[in-house]
Formats: C-alpha cells, sequence, structure tokens
C-alpha cells in the first residue's frame, strides 16, 4: 500500500474517486454510486495489506470476468508506489518510460488503461465543448470512415474500434428442414393437432399449424494475417468479434499455416481476445501461403464449420508465392463447399486496379462476390452485403479488365 492512508480516510476517499474515473474512461461502467459503496466497503474491512485493498476494490468495481485485466492494470499503475500516486492525482499523467523499465510485456487492456491516464490536450468549459463536440461528431465519423486503415493513427485505430462496435451488423436468415409452431403456417401441425383434442375428448379439433424455422446461417473468416496484410487484419479481427456478439462466426487465419481462432475471439473484451488470437499465430507477418491454408482447411474444416448455409469470408490481397493448379483447385472446392464465397481484398482501394497478379487471375473465377475492405465505410458495405440488401461486385469484370 502507500503513504495515504495516514492521511485520513478523507484523503483515500479522493484517491478512490480518482481510480474509479480512470476505471469509468478505460471503459468500466463505474458510476458515483460505486465509487461510494468501495469507500464504505474500504471502511468496513479496514486498510490492511496491498492485497487486501487490491480485491476490496476489485469485488465492487469489477462487475464482469473481462474486466478484471482492465481493473489489474489500472490498479498496477495507479496504486504503484507513493510519490507516483500524488503525482497522478496532481496531473493525471501517464507514468514515466523510467517508472516502466522493470514491468512485463504489457497485458491486454494495457493502452485502454494508459489512454485514461492521458489528460485532453486543452481544457474546455463543459458548455463550450458539449456546443464543439455536437457540430464536429458527424464529420468527424464521416472522414474516419472514409480513411484507409493504413493510413490511421493509434488514436484514429483507437477511434475505428470503437466504431467498429457500433456497426449495424447483419440480420439475415435462411429457412431450416426443421419446424416451429406458427399461428400463420401453412402446414398442419399433425402431433400438436391431436394432443389438443385430447383436451376435449375429441369432440372439437383446434387445428395447430407449423412453418419452417430460421436462423442465421454461420459466417466462416479466413483471416490471412501475412506481412503485406498486416495494416488491415487486425482491425477486420475487431470486426469480426464485434459479429460474432450476435452470430455464429468461425474465424481462421493463416500466413505460413492455418490457426484456428475462434475460441480465442470468443473472449468477451476485444483486447483480450485479439491478445490471446495473437499469442497462438506462430506466423503472424509471415510469407504468404493461401494454396496450403486453403487445403489445410478444405481437408481438416470444410466439413465441419460449412454447413447450414454458411458464408466465407476470404480476407486477403491474392499475393501467393506459387501459383499452380493447387490453388484454383482449393478454391473451386472452397466455393462448391458453401453458400457463398466473398473475397475482401483491401488492394480494391485503388481505383486503377487490375487482376494482374497470377495469383489473382486464379482466385477471381472461383469467388462470388469481390469486395474492398480498407476502411470502415467498406466495413459498413459488407453488412448490407451480408444481409442481401448491399451491390455486389461481380469478380468476373475485373478478369475481363485484366
Amino acid at each position: 500500500m502507500t503513504g495515504h492512508e495516514s492521511t485520513g480516510t478523507g484523503r483515500l476517499a479522493d484517491n478512490i474517486a480518482y481510480f474509479a474515473r480512470t476505471l469509468r474512461a478505460a471503459g468500466l461502467p463505474v458510476g458515483p454510486g460505486a465509487v461510494l459503496d468501495a469507500i464504505e466497503a474500504v471502511e468496513a474491512a479496514g486498510i490492511g495489506t496491498r492485497e487486501d485493498f487490491y480485491w476490496t476494490l476489485h469485488a465492487v468495481f469489477v462487475k464482469r470476468r473481462e474486466h478484471h485485466s482492465v481493473f489489474d492494470q489500472a490498479f498496477r499503475i495507479f496504486w504503484r508506489r507513493r510519490a507516483l500516486i500524488e503525482k497522478l492525482i496532481a496531473q493525471m499523467s501517464p507514468v514515466a518510460p523510467g517508472d516502466m523499465k522493470n514491468d512485463p510485456a504489457p497485458k491486454p487492456g494495457a493502452t485502454r488503461v494508459t489512454e485514461a491516464f492521458s489528460p485532453p490536450k486543452a481544457e474546455t468549459a463543459p458548455e463550450l465543448e458539449q456546443e464543439f463536440t455536437a457540430r464536429l461528431t458527424v464529420s468527424d465519423r464521416e472522414i474516419l470512415k472514409r480513411k484507409d486503415f493504413a493510413q490511421m493513427s493509434a488514436a484514429e485505430i483507437a477511434k475505428a474500434r470503437r466504431l467498429i462496435q457500433e456497426l449495424v451488423l447483419p440480420d439475415d436468415t435462411v429457412a431450416t428442414r426443421r419446424f416451429r409452431p406458427d399461428r400463420r403456417g401453412a402446414r398442419i401441425d399433425v402431433r400438436r393437432t391431436l394432443r389438443r383434442s385430447l383436451r376435449t375428448g375429441g369432440a372439437t379439433i383446434d387445428l395447430a399449424f407449423r412453418a419452417p424455422a430460421t436462423r442465421h446461417p454461420p459466417i466462416v473468416a479466413l483471416v490471412d494475417v501475412s506481412g503485406s496484410m498486416a495494416d488491415y487484419s487486425r482491425l477486420f479481427l475487431h470486426f469480426l468479434h464485434a459479429v460474432a456478439e450476435t452470430r455464429r462466426v468461425h474465424s481462421f487465419v493463416f500466413a505460413t499455416r492455418l490457426t484456428n481462432i475462434t475460441r480465442d475471439l470468443a473472449a468477451r473484451d476485444p483486447d483480450e481476445a485479439l491478445a490471446r488470437a495473437s499469442a497462438r499465430v506462430q506466423d503472424w507477418e509471415g510469407g504468404t501461403r493461401i494454396a496450403e491454408a486453403l487445403h489445410a482447411f478444405n481437408r481438416l474444416w470444410s466439413r465441419r464449420v460449412l454447413g447450414q448455409g454458411a458464408i466465407v469470408l476470404l480476407f486477403t490481397d491474392g499475393l501467393e508465392r506459387h501459383v499452380g493448379p493447387a490453388l484454383t483447385f482449393e478454391m473451386d472446392r472452397l466455393k462448391r463447399s458453401c453458400r457463398r464465397l466473398i473475397w475482401l481484398n483491401p488492394l480494391l482501394r485503388y481505383d486503377a486496379f487490375e487482376a494482374r497478379a497470377s495469383g489473382i487471375r486464379a482466385m477471381l473465377p472461383h469467388v462470388h462476390d469481390f469486395r474492398p475492405i480498407h476502411n470502415l465505410a467498406a466495413m459498413e458495405d459488407l453488412c448490407s452485403v451480408l444481409t442481401g440488401e448491399g451491390r455486389i461486385f461481380d469478380p468476373r469484370r475485373f478478369n475481363r479488365a485484366a
């Protein structure tokens, strides 16, 4: 613990309030009531060891499992040492580089915590700040949506991640072979009808109807994480993480080998999910072997995940080093195994794009749709296409142009 305990309960209460403000800036749902509960909990439990203090605040501020890593990072930085706490409360500035030299590698949520400690660049009166934000919010969003992922700064990427969470995700459904009760259904449900007639001894027959059940088709994503795709793959994985909250999503990444990261992206916190996926993938930002990755998917995973009208999102630039008959064969097999195969290529951001690379020309005839995926606007268009409302980019026109 620090030396603030000796200064009285009031000073400690101020520090807890500042700490709660930091957690709220880092994304945790901490309100004024939680701050009062934390102060009362510390007073009731008494100030013992640093570990006791940690778990007392943890019990009040952490309501979900995915919030633990953010709380842990914030506590480690905020309550580090006596002089540092005084400095943070006075200036609310990030930790100096010299204070972090003995720390381990950053954990999930560390970036959000660091940004929470950083003060705004200019102090503005509350009334003026609200008016300024209301005027520029729409235009700022439009500029950010049209900006290429590769040209974004670290702050813009953080904003883009938050906007991805706000995207209107696809709400398409397909009919299944199963049936469900439906008053307006076209088919008579014989079993339910007979059960109803037993209630009256067969004197009256109340017909029950049924209709085909509908469900969202699963989405299968094959994401290229090689060096040429590094500026785009991480934000696309954030998009998949957002989609997975409402849909069944099977996520695979590849560079020189194929890796299934579906369980890693199941973590609710996006930073934790990306950290797990990065730790599992050994060839991140490596070379590109599209044919071998597709062969591994078709042989090991195709029958497991491509049922029930699955839609496949192939995220790659198509710059295969070794182009041969194997690439054409695996692409054709993949197309025949799914309902729709959508190729997402960041190279389409160029207006003068032409399918001149041999890998791109070999893959194009075997996809249903060929789309750009270089900014937030392209992601919004993809959501519309998955719902069945967006414009389809016919891949055959690129082959004709080449």
